[in-house]
Order: C-alpha cells, then sequence, then structure tokens
C-alpha cells in the first residue's frame, strides 16, 4: 500500500512521540487475565482478528476512538458470553459498528473453519475474550489522544502489511550448489 508523503511524516512524527503511558486505574477490564501463553497459544486467531480490525477501520475511514469503542462493546458481547447469556451489545457509532461487524464475522469464520478441520470448535470464549482485552490495552497504549488519530490503525497496518509482504519460507531443494 503506497503512502503520501503526507503519510510519511506523520508516521515519522509518530515514531518520535511520547505517549502518555496508562496508570492501573486507566486499564480496562483489569479482572481479565491475559497471559503470554493465551497470546501465544492463540496466535492464529489474534491475527485473525487483529486483520479484520485493521482492514475494517481502514476500508471506512475510522480513528482510534472508533476502534476502541468497537473494541469495547466486543468485550461487553464476550463477558455476557462468559456468563452463559448472549446478548450482543453493538455501538451506536456507525464507524465503530462496521468494526465490530468485521471482527465478529472473522471470529465466527475462525470458528467455523476451525469446526471444519477439527471436528470440534477449540476456541473458547474465554480465550476470545481475552485476546479481544490485548487488543483493546494494545489500543490505549498506541493511540495518541488525538480526536482524529490513527496511530493504533497505523500500526496494525503496518504490521499486517509487513507480515503480508514476507516471502513464504522457502523450500528445501535436493539439488546441491557449490
Amino acid at each position: 500500500m503506497s503512502c503520501p508523503l503526507d503519510c510519511e511524516y506523520l508516521a515519522e512524527a509518530r515514531r518520535r512521540e511520547r505517549p502518555a503511558g496508562l496508570a492501573g486505574a486507566e486499564i480496562p477490564n483489569r479482572d481479565i487475565e491475559v497471559t503470554e501463553r493465551l497470546v501465544q497459544s492463540n496466535v492464529a486467531l489474534l491475527n485473525t482478528l487483529g486483520a479484520a480490525l485493521a482492514g475494517a477501520a481502514l476500508q471506512s475511514g475510522a480513528t482510534d476512538f472508533d476502534a476502541r469503542e468497537a473494541l469495547a462493546a466486543l468485550v461487553r458481547t464476550y463477558r455476557t458470553l462468559e456468563s452463559g447469556v448472549y446478548y450482543e451489545t453493538r455501538p451506536g457509532n456507525l464507524l465503530a459498528a462496521a468494526i465490530y461487524d468485521s471482527v465478529e464475522g472473522a471470529a465466527r469464520s475462525f470458528r467455523a473453519e476451525e469446526q471444519r478441520q477439527l471436528g470440534v470448535t477449540r476456541t473458547r470464549d474465554a480465550d476470545m475474550l481475552g485476546l479481544l482485552v490485548f487488543l483493546q490495552r494494545y489500543e490505549l497504549d498506541r493511540n495518541n489522544g488525538r480526536a482524529r488519530g490513527r496511530a493504533f490503525i497505523d500500526s496494525l497496518r503496518h504490521y499486517y502489511d509487513e507480515s503480508a509482504a514476507a516471502p513464504p519460507p522457502a523450500e528445501r531443494s535436493s539439488l546441491l550448489l557449490p
């Protein structure tokens, strides 16, 4: 994806920006433990959710605060699923709702593919909730506080552009070269 000259200046400014750290009281959903083991054992799901979030945000022209609203609604939805009740909390903001729908659709597709391949759904709602909280905290860490800021979305875009551009590992050849 090509970036105009203004975008390059914004990216450079973001690299030099010192984000304000989060105080313990400002971190949402502190009761949900997000461990390194959770993230590492669900990398494929996290990549699916992150790519869906980035794609929807870029396509709709959303800001970091729209993504924050969508993630908060997704976390509330999965919290109710944990209690055994299905109650979908949709954001009122149309841009946030588009992100919500994209991430929720990606989660359903991931589970359907898992069901097709394994015969069962291995992903638990608790894992999904933990990964959504991880993304929510990542958004809080990357958000620069500007009303129309897109630092978080831009960081996702860079991550998924680079991972998509990485060449697949080469297969070993039986041909030996000197």
